[in-house]
């Protein structure tokens, strides 16, 4: 096959360069143009070789998916160069128009009738499976649509020509026949009447029905690069979906994303969600078999449902809950003598009275008062003021230890966290 496709790319060079020299001799652009269609079968050959090249090889841990992309870009590759080609025949074209030069019509009809049996012997004889593919599921050029018009109308005459013309002709077929017939029509006009203007009107007429025919087919292989979803397979994927989410076990189905690999070949992954008490191997089976009627490459990810509920946690406060850095932690002066206090309830002993029937962990003997940071106010507030005065005003006033007096806070669950709630009244004092 290999050997055969490279045989029809060497003669496809030779004619190629016998159609340019022709194309120089006669000065024809009409038949410049019908010779880039003959280059366009060369592209073609160069898929094919691409196209048998990927069959023979595996996928590798590099390219999982396989070299099947490779087809679609040459597609895409050769089609867009053809359109180019074409617009740069309208530019020829149009320069033409203004200055007309001289046809010679020696060569033209030989140079047509060459032209249009390679191509025609080309496309019969190998079977390009890229190109193909891209005829029938692209959308139809404009020129498929007249001629498929012409076409009812002849086989409702001759119904035997409906399997020939209907339900549409092959598009590179097509393409070589109209071109072959306006190269007959130029020459005919020119040998009777010497009107040259018309190889420039052949020349842009096989160029637009080139472009027509070749931008449905860039445009198809253009989607499958950019991994879109076949139109034509959406309803399907989603009654598979649909079913799938009724399976056994089944709770969700999300993140379902289906993309065409190659021509002819669909890609697609999903995540689907079971519960706990479901089979996973089971239920995989179940939803590969499935969707494996559509898609050839799937990857199909289980998780269980694991729903957590939370807890409410008790125990002790952990160490990093306060940043001891962000408190002043100042000595107080001990207002009474040492003496006449009680170790456990930080007051003044009463030789008579019994011991006390709770105890307060409150600043003592031997614990520094903790005091709170005053760059912060509390979140919900009433109004009032709950800032501490500065202690050289509250022994001034006699109300020196912490917790009596005009400014006594809220105490809280927790014994030995401070609260960090207050209002900076220290203005302009150093801190100690």
């Amino acid at each position: 096959m290999s050997w055969k496709i490279l045989l029809f790319g060497v003669i496809n060079l030779v004619c190629t360069g016998f159609l340019l020299m022709w194309c120089s001799s006669t000065n024809s652009i009409a038949l410049t143009a019908y010779t880039y269609l003959t280059i366009f079968d060369l592209f073609s050959l160069m898929t094919c070789l691409i196209s048998y090249w990927v069959t023979m090889r595996t996928p590798s841990p590099v390219y999982s998916f396989g070299f099947e992309r490779l087809e679609v870009l040459a597609v895409f590759a050769s089609t867009v160069l053809a359109q180019l080609g074409a617009l740069f025949i309208l530019k020829e074209s149009a320069e033409r128009f203004l200055e007309q030069p001289e046809i010679h019509t020696g060569r033209l009809l030989v140079g047509t009738f060459v032209a249009l049996s390679f191509n025609l012997f080309t496309m019969l004889s190998i079977r390009n499976k890229p190109f193909a593919y891209v005829s029938e599921a692209a959308s139809t050029s404009w020129l498929q649509e007249h001629v498929a018009d012409l076409s009812r109308s002849l086989c409702g005459i001759i119904p035997g020509l409906s399997s020939i013309f209907l339900p549409r002709m092959n598009p590179f077929v097509l393409i070589d026949l109209a071109g072959a017939f306006a190269l007959c029509i130029t020459y005919m006009l020119i040998e009777i009447n010497n009107y040259f203007a018309v190889d420039t009107a052949s020349a842009i007429a096989i160029a637009l029905m080139t472009f027509g025919t070749m931008y449905p087919m860039s445009v198809y292989s253009g989607k499958v690069l950019l991994q879109t979803t076949p139109p034509h397979v959406i309803g399907q994927l989603d009654k598979l979906i649909r079913e799938v989410s009724t399976l056994d076990g089944v709770l969700e189905v999300r993140n379902e994303h289906f993309w065409t690999l190659g021509f002819g070949s669909l890609a697609g992954s999903v995540h689907v969600r079971i519960r706990r008490d479901a089979n996973e191997q089971m239920v995989l089976a179940h939803v590969t078999n499935r969707l494996y009627t559509l898609v050839s490459t799937l990857t199909v990810q289980i998780f269980k449902d694991d729903w957590i509920r939370p807890a409410l946690l008790s125990g002790p406060v952990a160490a990093n809950v306060l940043n001891f850095s962000d408190h002043h932690i100042i000595p107080m002066p001990l207002l009474k003598g040492t003496d006449d206090l009680n170790p456990v309830t930080s007051t003044p002993a009463k030789p008579s009275s019994p011991p006390p029937e709770f105890s307060f962990n409150t600043p003592g003997k031997n614990v520094n008062p903790v005091i709170l940071l005053n760059t912060q106010t509390r979140p919900y507030g009433f109004g009032l003021n709950h800032g501490h005065t500065p202690y050289s005003s509250m022994l001034n006033q006699g109300l020196g230890v912490p917790g009596i007096g005009a400014t006594q806070g809220l105490r809280t669950g927790f014994t030995n966290i401070p609260s960090r709630y207050g209002t900076n009244n220290r203005i302009g004092q150093p801190r100690p």
